[in-house]
């Protein structure tokens, strides 16, 4: 028993010095130079240790707040918390960031990332990937990234992320549509036909451009019969006839 007591003794020492020997090496090789910690948070971005460099890019920022390494670590630590899924701790990076640096030439940047975020926060990867629709659920996120990307165009039209932030905007209204949607099938199920009609209407004026006019046409039309607004149903369904 005390030998059994003694080799596990033993092994506990062993991997509590294989644990710590990282940080002893990241301790008396780097933490004193801001050059070779930054470096070495860039190392771990790279690999993909997004962990790892959320730590390191925390020492750094403790260490040298104002050096000339501070506002590229507020940024990657904003990058790095948004690959972590760390949503609450990113948009306050970006919120802080945006804050003190109004003017920064690289706001686009933190904009950009402002979307990103919130669109990821509007996801859930998981029901994505065994294709359960959940159009839904709350679209406020989603709104949030929309008005992101809307005020990143409206201040840097000709940002190298307008691009991007133009596709991601078509894919949001989509998504928008269907909450919609979703909202209308369920008024329509309680046979609420006014509210249910207004639902696909609100589609047709803000998302005329998405994939979902056709179904909010199709509500439109029963709704509006089921009301007895004959004129008003035979005219969507003039417009479904026309367009679809």
């Amino acid at each position: 028993m005390k030998l059994r007591i003694s080799l596990l003794l033993a092994l506990s020492v062993m991997l509590s010095a294989c644990s710590s020997s990282p940080d002893e090496e990241l301790n008396s090789a780097v933490l004193n130079d801001a050059a070779l910690l930054y470096e070495k948070a860039q190392g771990s971005i790279a690999a993909g240790n997004f962990s790892t460099a959320q730590n390191i890019l925390q020492q750094h920022a403790t260490r040298y707040p104002f050096g000339p390494y501070a506002h590229q670590v507020q940024m990657d630590k904003i990058y790095v918390n948004y690959k972590l899924g760390d949503i609450d701790k990113a948009l306050a990076e970006v919120d802080r960031f945006m804050q003190l640096n109004p003017n920064h030439p690289n706001l686009d940047y933190v904009m950009y990332m402002r979307g990103l975020i919130n669109q990821r926060a509007d996801s859930n990867a998981i029901q994505e990937f065994v294709g359960i629709d959940r159009s839904d659920r709350d679209p406020s996120k989603a709104e949030e990234a929309f008005n992101d990307f809307t005020s990143l165009l409206r201040r840097f039209p000709d940002s190298k992320y307008s691009a991007d932030a133009k596709q991601r905007m078509i894919a949001i209204k989509s998504r928008l549509a269907k909450y919609e949607l979703a909202v209308a099938e369920y008024y329509m199920k309680r046979q609420a036909w006014l509210a249910a009609a207004n639902r696909g209407k609100y589609i047709l004026e803000n998302f005329p451009d998405t994939p979902e006019t056709k179904q909010a046409l199709e509500v439109m039309v029963t709704s509006y019969e089921a009301l007895g607004l004959d004129e008003l149903s035979a005219d969507a369904r003039a417009t479904l006839a026309t367009n679809f």
